[in-house]
């Protein structure tokens, strides 16, 4: 059965020679992983770029009641960036947000409302000129919402982080003190994040800390952000 439907490619994975599969999160079908063949072959028909992480598609896909991998049948871009790529802080952003939602987001059913929240966040940030270094802090409290374990407040974030006894630290993690003196930040951003002001790269890394540490709170084996190295490199 052929199913017509938009994508979110969240990552992809070398297959053989010149193929790849792709974990795709689909308006229709949820999360889904396809074989797609030739699309690394070299030359002026290689179609990998369409592959890289966010990158908004248009597809025909195969369905199959017993599930696991099938095969798209036409693709193309639902939406060509027009800055992403070219800007490393941005391409950076992206890329550790859809590991976070390739590890967050498991349902191989439809969910319009998160589906629609993805798609639209990725083309407003794509049409962003400046000002985005908290992008990925809102996309965070925005994403936790429709997971099911979205904040009211900044206190419920730092209260829950700064004393709990099992939550991991995918970084150097911040004090008791230190997390506690950022609710009032927190708070702006979940209320008034156009007006959130955080003062520098090293309270923005230590809001992410807790953010990453949260989710680790409320998702089961979440496991290390290997892309959060790169993106504090680039934003530092």
């Amino acid at each position: 059965m052929l199913v017509k439907t938009r994508g979110i490619v969240l990552n992809h994975i070398k297959y053989r020679e010149s193929s790849i599969i792709a974990k795709v999160y689909t308006e229709q079908l949820g999360v889904q992983s396809y074989i797609i063949n030739g699309v690394r072959k070299k030359g002026s028909g290689s179609r990998i770029a369409l592959f890289q992480p966010f990158t908004l598609l248009e597809m025909v896909v195969y369905t199959s009641q017993k599930g696991g991998l099938t095969r798209i049948s036409e693709f193309k871009s639902a939406y060509p960036f027009n800055s992403i790529p070219f800007d490393i802080r941005k391409s950076s952003i992206l890329l550790f947000l859809s590991e976070v939602v390739s590890r967050t987001v498991k349902e191989e059913e439809e969910n319009t409302q998160l589906f629609n929240f993805l798609y639209n966040a990725i083309i407003e940030f794509d049409e962003q000129p400046e000002h985005f270094e908290n992008f990925h802090l809102i996309f965070l409290l925005h994403l936790s919402h429709h997971l099911g374990f979205g904040p009211s407040s900044g206190a419920e974030i730092v209260e829950q982080v700064a004393f709990s006894s099992n939550a991991q630290s995918a970084t150097s993690a911040p004090t008791v003190l230190a997390i506690q003196a950022h609710e009032e930040l927190f708070n702006q951003l979940l209320h008034h994040p156009a007006q959130a002001h955080v003062p520098n790269g090293r309270v923005r890394r230590e809001l992410l800390s807790v953010l990453i540490r949260y989710y680790q709170l409320h998702v089961d084996k979440l496991g290390e952000i290997k892309s959060l190295a790169i993106l504090s490199e680039v934003l530092s």
